[in-house]
């Protein structure tokens, strides 16, 4: 019987999830269809009851806008998922007669994984653009990366509770502050993890461009769709290093793919590679 996993999110026709997951499972011999379903928070309830009605689910991929509601909607938060309220993977356990759903956050390790490839071994000054839930998973990340604190810009200093949780979940100091005028201070940053949507930087980067200044530091720019993005260019000009979006998105479904499989570590690094062909990224090894 072929098994099921799914990435969900609103809207979801842009992502990459599915030819990350399908090159892995079609390398591994694993027989599992993964499809891109687009669900919003207000549909979420309904449609994890059919999920959970229907045989043959091994996983979920959990994206905008549904990570924080996914909490709700699961038997079980585990590890730093817990820790942030924010969960961006589902995973079905079978025991006995019946199946339980696990949430899991993966964002994080995919953060981390993705920086310390840019040559990245520690983070003496650190900076998160956005308030939200992958700011969350950027904020522990920049702890498990020796970040000693964090300043958080924000376009609403009112709006990063998820934020401000993750910095009291994992121990990590941040200061909240607004994102307009914030060039100067993100640009003398050592590594910087933007979490903003597409194009919700664009006025940051010409801010950054205006300067005229060196950007020595490592940008992660989480969004991948349109890449390069323009704060990506801004800070490559400034002779920065930049981390695309796509290569975090590639190293947080690694980890899904080693709970979906269930194959945990024989996940190996050949599996990487054709995960890495399958969206054009260059080949890396974990």
């Amino acid at each position: 019987m072929t098994s099921r996993a799914a990435v969900l999110g609103h809207p979801i026709s842009h992502s990459k999830s599915p030819a990350l997951h399908r090159a892995a499972y079609s390398h591994l011999g694993v027989d599992i269809e993964y499809s891109a379903i687009d669900v919003t928070v207000p549909d979420l309830p309904a449609f994890m009851a059919a999920v959970r009605a229907e045989a043959g689910w091994r996983g979920l991929s959990v994206t905008m806008p549904l990570k924080t509601a996914m909490v709700s909607e699961v038997d079980e938060v585990r590890g730093v998922a817990g820790i942030l309220g924010v969960v961006n993977t589902v995973v079905f356990e079978s025991g006995g007669s019946s199946v339980r759903a696990i949430g899991y956050n993966t964002d994080v390790a995919g953060i981390v994984n993705a920086v310390r490839h840019a040559g990245v071994a520690a983070a003496p000054s650190a900076v998160v653009l956005g308030g939200g839930g992958t700011a969350a998973a950027a904020v522990a990340a920049l702890r498990d990366l020796g970040a000693p604190s964090a300043d958080v810009f924000v376009r609403d200093v009112a709006r990063a509770a998820e934020a401000r949780a993750a910095s009291a979940g994992v121990g990590l100091p941040v200061r909240v502050l607004p994102l307009a005028g914030a060039a100067a201070a993100v640009a003398a940053a050592d590594v910087v993890i933007s979490t903003l949507p597409p194009r919700a930087a664009d006025s940051l980067a010409d801010e950054l461009a205006g300067l005229h200044t060196a950007t020595p530091g490592v940008l992660l720019d989480v969004a991948y769709d349109p890449w390069p993005s323009r704060i990506a260019s801004a800070w490559q000009d400034g002779g920065g290093a930049v981390v695309p979006g796509l290569e975090m998105l590639l190293y947080q479904a690694v980890e899904q793919v080693k709970f979906f499989s269930g194959l945990g570590d024989d996940v190996t690094a050949d599996v990487i590679d054709v995960m890495c062909d399958s969206v054009g990224a260059p080949r890396r090894v974990l």
